[in-house]
C-alpha cells in the first residue's frame, strides 16, 4: 500500500477542493504554460467556444512572436504547441468538429514563422505539426467537410510548405477528398506549377552562399523548393487517383533513368498490372555508368520479372486447344 504522503490522485484528493486550487495558484506564479493550461480547463468549464476563443488568442500570439528559440528554449515552445492541439482535438472537437477543423487548419500555418526562428535540430517540433496533420484528416471526417473545400484549404497549406511539415497530408487527406476533392486541387497544383514567379532585378537578388558554379541566390532557391513541392504533390494525388502516367509524368526523360526514380515507376506500374512496362523502365537505367543499384531497384525488377512470367503462365493455361492446332498444319498431314 502506497505511502500517505505519495503524490498520486488519491491522496491529493484528501486535501479538499479548496486547497488544491490554493496550492495550483502558488504553483502558477511565473510559469506561463501552467497558467494558461488552467484557463484552458477553466475554458472547457465554459463550454468549447471559450476553449476556441483561448485557443485562437494563443496562436495569434505564437504567430507573433518573433524572438528565437534555442535548443533550452525548444522544450516550452513544444509543450505550448502541444497544449493548443491538444485544446482542439480533446475540448473543442467534441462539440463543435467544425470549428475545431478550422483551428488546425490555423494551427498548421503557424508552422512557418515557428520555424523560422526555432532551432529543431531534435525534429520535436516538426513531430507536433506532423500530429497536426492526422488530425486534420481525422477532424475532416468528424465535421464532414466539403471536399472542394477541404482541398483549398489544403492547397493552400501545401503552397507554404517550407519545412516539410505537411508532406504527407494529401495522402492523409485522400479518402475524405474523393474524386473531386482530388481533381480540384489537381487542378490548383497544375495551375501553382505553371506559374512563373517574377525574377528581381540583379541589384535586389540576394546571394545566400556560394558554389563552385558561383552565387547562390535566394530566388533560384525558392523557384526550385516550388518545383519540388509542386511534383511532390501532384505525384501524391496521381497515387490516391491510381494514375500511374501522371506519377511518372512529374519526372523529366533523365531523371526516369535514375534508379531510385526507375524504382518508384516500376513500383507502380508492377501494381497496376503492367510488368512488362515496369521492366522496360527498370532496364533503362544504365547499370554501368550508376554508382550503386539500390535493394529497391533489385527487388522491384524481381517482382515484375516474378509477375511478368505468372502472366504468361496464366495466358498459356488459359489458351485454348483448339486455337494453337488452327495456327499450323495437323501432325501427319
Amino acid at each position: 500500500m502506497a505511502s500517505k504522503k505519495t503524490l498520486n490522485t488519491q491522496n491529493l484528493e484528501r486535501l479538499g477542493v479548496r486547497r488544491l486550487a490554493e496550492l495550483l495558484m502558488e504553483i502558477s506564479q511565473g510559469d506561463g504554460a501552467a497558467k494558461r493550461r488552467l484557463r484552458l480547463e477553466l475554458a472547457g468549464a465554459a463550454g468549447s467556444d471559450d476553449v476556441a476563443r483561448e485557443v485562437r488568442k494563443r496562436l495569434s500570439t505564437i504567430e507573433r512572436s518573433r524572438s528565437f528559440v534555442d535548443w533550452q528554449q525548444r522544450k516550452a515552445l513544444v509543450k505550448d504547441l502541444e497544449t493548443q492541439r491538444q485544446a482542439i482535438v480533446e475540448q473543442v472537437a467534441k462539440e463543435d468538429p467544425a470549428t475545431a477543423l478550422d483551428l488546425m487548419w490555423r494551427f498548421l500555418g503557424l508552422a512557418h514563422s515557428v520555424f523560422e526562428r526555432c532551432d529543431d535540430s531534435d525534429g520535436s517540433v516538426a513531430r507536433v505539426f506532423q500530429s497536426a496533420c492526422n488530425d486534420v484528416a481525422n477532424l475532416a471526417e468528424a465535421a464532414n467537410a466539403d471536399p472542394e473545400e477541404l482541398a483549398e484549404r489544403a492547397f493552400n497549406t501545401l503552397t507554404n510548405n517550407a519545412y516539410g511539415e505537411v508532406d504527407d497530408l494529401i495522402p492523409l487527406l485522400a479518402p475524405h477528398l474523393g474524386d473531386g476533392g482530388l481533381a480540384h486541387l489537381k487542378a490548383r497544383m497544375e495551375a501553382w506549377a505553371e506559374e512563373t514567379p517574377g525574377r528581381p532585378a540583379e541589384e535586389d537578388r540576394q546571394v545566400i552562399g556560394y558554389s563552385s558554379s558561383g552565387p547562390i541566390y535566394a530566388d533560384d532557391i525558392d523557384r526550385r523548393r516550388r518545383e519540388m513541392a509542386a511534383r511532390q504533390a501532384l505525384q501524391q494525388i496521381a497515387d490516391a487517383q491510381g494514375d500511374v502516367e501522371s506519377f511518372i509524368a512529374q519526372y523529366s526523360d533523365a531523371a526516369r533513368r535514375a534508379p531510385q526514380i526507375a524504382a518508384a515507376i516500376g513500383e507502380r506500374l508492377v501494381a497496376a498490372g503492367r510488368p512488362a512496362d515496369a521492366l522496360a523502365y527498370l532496364d533503362a537505367v544504365d547499370t554501368k555508368r550508376a554508382a550503386w543499384l539500390p535493394v529497391e531497384w533489385e527487388e522491384v525488377r524481381a517482382n515484375a520479372l516474378e509477375a511478368l512470367a505468372r502472366s504468361i503462365h496464366e495466358r498459356a493455361l488459359n489458351f485454348p486447344l483448339h486455337m494453337a492446332f488452327s495456327t499450323g498444319r495437323r501432325i501427319g498431314t
